[in-house]
């Protein structure tokens, strides 16, 4: 049984979530969610029991000194509200429950009732779920984001793509499954992060799935520090590319895939859809944080990259692959032309051997159904 006495009556709640690990290349959507309770000052109000869901040799806790005292943080799933007084700039409000933590180890459906069990007692209207896959995609262009559903009725009323995908899943397809049967609307969001420099944090990615949030939300997200932030790491990106040649070489080869793929959007209706997206978001008193498309608003930086970033690996040369719209294919089969598939889910987001991992031929994907 679900007691939540310390929790207010939500408006319009909306249940946001990320997982760290299989569904999180670059730390990319467990850093999304975790600037949302940042930024909005998120209250926890719940815990899962790790016991239940955490294989400790695997996701091990951690020691540290709080006063001279020495603590132990377990790894868990928290829950956290957040309250937002102007959602839209017009003085909507709405609140947001957020779901932040470790893909669990066992017991998967219990893990995905019990996270359904709290969003039926704060009476959820949808669930969100984020999530980044490593892709072949180039660095210096916008980070692709697609938004999937198992529900045809929620992807035409949302314009997302319903996800045909079959194959290997994570925490993400589980859950968004659970909720298919359960009868709560649920959304994957999926942004592709360059499998050559998989390394985490990846603001840019992180950022990308904000915007795609407020759209699908109508939220206005503050966005802080973040668009520096991700104007600092392809700057940082720019000069490791550049030491190597054969790195250069490929991310060129990306670039062009994925311009070719993405002409047929330079069409009259695109540019107005992100005009309107633009007067949308449009804020007089917002300053230079303010969202736009794929998080950067051009490809000039002055910020010094952060120090002590890891060399990214350096890739066999090879000639990227075509793909079309609508293949029956892993998030990881999108490539430069769309980034993320007709999938929820998403490759390992692993170290120096993520690079091959991610790729089309070799990773393994994740879907929700």
């Amino acid at each position: 049984m679900i007691e939540l006495e310390g929790v207010p009556e939500l408006i319009d709640p909306v249940m946001v979530a990320a997982f760290e690990g299989w569904n999180d290349a670059g730390d990319a959507a467990s850093a999304a969610v975790a600037h949302l309770d940042r930024e909005w000052k998120g209250e926890v109000f719940a815990a899962l029991d790790a016991e239940d869901y955490y294989d400790f040799q695997v996701n091990r806790p951690t020691v540290f000194l709080d006063g001279g005292v020495r603590k132990i943080t377990w790894p868990t799933t928290r829950l956290s509200v957040v309250r937002i007084g102007d959602a839209d700039g017009k003085g909507r409000k709405r609140d947001l429950v957020l779901v932040r933590g470790i893909e669990p180890s066992m017991r998967w459906r219990s893990f995905c009732n019990e996270i359904l069990g709290f969003a039926h007692e704060l009476g959820v209207e949808m669930l969100v779920v984020l999530g980044s896959l490593l892709g072949d995609t180039p660095h210096t262009r916008p980070v692709p984001v697609s938004g999937v559903t198992s529900d045809a009725e929620l992807a035409g009323r949302l314009d997302l793509e319903e996800s045909r995908y079959e194959g290997p899943t994570g925490i993400v397809g589980i859950l968004q499954e659970a909720c298919t049967h359960a009868g709560v609307p649920a959304v994957s969001l999926w942004a592709a992060v360059p499998h050559y420099v998989s390394q985490p944090p990846n603001p840019k990615a992180s950022l990308a799935l904000l915007n795609r949030l407020e759209d699908l939300l109508d939220v206005r997200i503050p966005l802080g520090e973040l668009s520096e932030d991700a104007r600092a790491w392809q700057l940082g990106v720019d000069q490791l590319a550049a030491e190597d040649s054969e790195v250069a070489e490929y991310v060129q080869s990306l670039e062009e895939a994925r311009d070719t793929a993405d002409l047929p959007e330079a069409s009259g209706e695109a540019i107005a859809r992100e005009f309107e997206r633009y007067l949308r978001r449009r804020d007089p008193q917002a300053g230079p944080g303010v969202a736009t498309e794929g998080g950067l608003t051009d490809s000039s930086f002055h910020r010094d990259p952060a120090a002590g970033r890891t060399r990214p690996p350096r890739p066999a040369p090879k000639e990227p692959r075509e793909h079309r719209p609508g293949d029956d294919t892993g998030p990881q089969d999108a490539g430069a032309d769309k980034g993320a598939a007709d999938s929820d889910g998403a490759a390992p987001a692993g170290g120096a051997d993520a690079a091959d991992s991610g790729r089309p031929e070799d990773g393994p994907e994740d879907s929700g159904n």
